[in-house]
């Protein structure tokens, strides 16, 4: 099984591409088929959760074509099956898009019951509430998701119970090709909400309103090919602005779009880094120590919660004493225990970390628990003292495209190995 090998203490200084959002791929690539027409999708991220998504997709029926490493074409005019049942599926958490998708197209679709990672627990019931208020029947068994429509799909007012990014997106697809008007209120307004809107609409939907707590979607007959570009991922970007923070480092992320950044740059302004914005890029400079500050996690455009791991090892490297509130999900302290057998001093209270800075992490053996706690972790290695090893990097893999090569081309010491001899190597290489 591949791991990290990496030898910390260096700062990272350069500059690093972002590419593009998964966040927003994986529903703007379910959303794709709903036409019977060719989509042309670019700035795709090729991680593994998109190339799953794809992999769904082409068991169904649906045409893609890799033009090349983030770009794709997509015709779903030979859809044979409105049932997606293969054991890859639950792999990831965005498979309940197609969902959304096929019933807005095709008024019927059945779905394995998505995973994703394990950082708590995210119920579908405002999914379901929505595609019911839109006159789709709802249930679930024998582990599936199964929805259908009596007759045509009709708008209605739709309001969400609780803030959620997935339940805006899966409503917001079924109701596109609606009869009528749909009202969406208390949506999600994350930009990948906004993205999906914009490729939908350019795919001839009309939506309005994303962005804002309440998007209108009038209903259309139907919905034709286009050339899309998928935006920038605010969250890689978050994850390399946090690597120059904890390596004391000197780190430009280019191809960004900084207003998606806004909550991630005043916590890094807030703790002692020198930021510099220009129209698609933002410099973090590290040149003094940091200090500690309260951070809690809420919906856009609060602090995400897919960065919170990311300040946690940050802030273990700050003076004084920082509290950490996880707002959204329950379970995304588990790193705690792995950040702590590198000398960290971190308590954990419900949903609340309180961390009290240390002068420095010291290598150590970790496992990565799922996505955005791996990726943090290895910014923890990064800046220890020492040799550490990353494992279960499958899970960094699914939302970040090549990872160790970016970190390298930054100054890292890097590598994915699969055995002890091949650690030994990277031991006499860096010696």
């Amino acid at each position: 099984m591949e791991q990290y090998a990496i030898k910390g203490g260096n700062p990272l200084v350069g500059e690093v591409e972002i590419g593009g959002a998964k966040n927003a791929a994986l529903p703007i690539l379910a959303a794709a088929l709903m036409t019977d027409e060719t989509v042309l999708i670019e700035n795709m991220p090729d991680v593994r959760d998109t190339n799953i998504m794809l992999q769904a997709m082409e068991s169904i029926g649906v045409i893609t074509n890799r033009v090349d490493r983030h770009t794709v074409k997509i015709n779903g005019s030979q859809i044979t099956s409105l049932s997606i049942t293969a054991d890859f599926v639950k792999k990831i958490r965005a498979s309940y898009y197609l969902i959304g998708a096929l019933l807005g197209k095709c008024g019927k679709a059945a779905v394995v019951l998505p995973g994703g990672c394990n950082i708590g627990s995210r119920p579908i019931d405002q999914h379901m509430k929505g595609w019911r208020a839109l006159g789709a029947d709802v249930r679930i068994e024998h582990g599936m998701i199964l929805t259908e429509a009596k007759g045509p799909l009709k708008g209605n007012h739709i309001y969400m119970d609780m803030v959620t990014v997935g339940a805006t997106i899966n409503v917001m697809m079924a109701a596109v090709m609606a009869e009528g008007l749909t009202i969406i209120e208390n949506a999600a307004k994350e930009p990948h909400v906004v993205d999906l809107a914009n490729f939908l609409n350019s795919m001839g939907a009309n939506i309005k309103g994303a962005g804002t707590d309440i998007i209108r979607i009038k209903g259309v007959e139907k919905l034709h090919g286009t050339e899309y570009a998928i935006i920038p991922d605010q969250i890689e970007a978050g994850t390399f602005m946090f690597a120059a923070a904890a390596t004391k480092g000197d780190v430009t992320v280019k191809n960004v779009i900084p207003k998606h950044l806004e909550s991630i740059t005043a916590k890094l302004q807030e703790i002692g880094c020198e930021i510099e914005e220009s129209d698609d890029a933002v410099r973090v400079v590290a040149a003094k120590g940091l200090t500690h500050t309260q951070v809690k996690t809420l919906p856009y455009p609060g602090f995400p919660t897919d960065m919170q791991p990311q300040i946690a090892v940050t802030l273990g490297l700050a003076s004084g004493a920082s509290m950490v509130t996880e707002s959204i999900f329950e379970n995304r302290f588990k790193y705690v225990d792995e950040l702590t057998k590198m000398g960290a001093d971190v308590k954990v209270e419900g949903r609340t970390a309180f961390i009290y800075g240390v002068n420095s992490y010291t290598g150590a053996n970790i496992v990565a628990p799922d996505l955005r706690a791996g990726a943090a972790l290895v910014l923890a290695a990064l800046a220890a003292d020492g040799i550490s090893t990353v494992d279960d990097i499958r899970y960094v893999e699914r939302g970040y495209e090549d990872f160790d090569e970016k970190l390298r081309g930054l100054g890292a010491q890097i590598e994915k190995i699969e055995s002890e001899r091949d650690l030994q190597k990277f031991q006499m290489k860096i010696c």
